[in-house]
């Protein structure tokens, strides 16, 4: 298990959810049950989905949620790109908020491969230890 509040993609996440937050804010009240709630839930679900990866027992579970976590950094990044198309963002607000989700993405696929790699090379240590007894 890992201590997702120290987790830099977590704390980058979370900052990204509080900007969305103050974004949507903003918008038309008609968009309240719509855009807007769902740019937040899919803010949301990133940030979250690391901390209940981090609970997990292995790091196979926790490489799971992170591609869950990525996954909603790509809707998320579609719904900004559509704020923007609408006129709900201007050009400068929506490529701040895409930089921040195109580093956090790139942080989080590089977590996850080194999850993964983690899992890779302790498997061959077992594997090495299992040939020599």
């Amino acid at each position: 298990m890992h201590n997702y509040n120290n987790l830099q993609i977590w704390q980058e996440a979370m900052d990204i959810v509080e900007l969305i937050y103050r974004t949507t804010a903003l918008f038309p009240s008609e968009e309240k049950y719509g855009l807007c709630s769902q740019m937040n839930r899919s803010a949301i679900s990133i940030p979250s989905n690391i901390a209940e990866g981090a609970g997990r027992n292995t790091d196979k579970e926790f490489s799971h949620f992170i591609s869950i976590a990525i996954g909603s950094m790509y809707e998320l990044h579609t719904q900004i790109i559509l704020c923007e198309r609408i006129g709900y963002i201007d050009h400068i607000v929506s490529a701040q908020l895409q930089e921040k989700l195109d580093n956090l993405q790139r942080m989080s696929v590089s977590f996850k491969k080194n999850l993964e790699n983690k899992k890779s090379n302790s498997e061959q240590r077992e594997r090495s230890n299992n040939e020599v007894v």
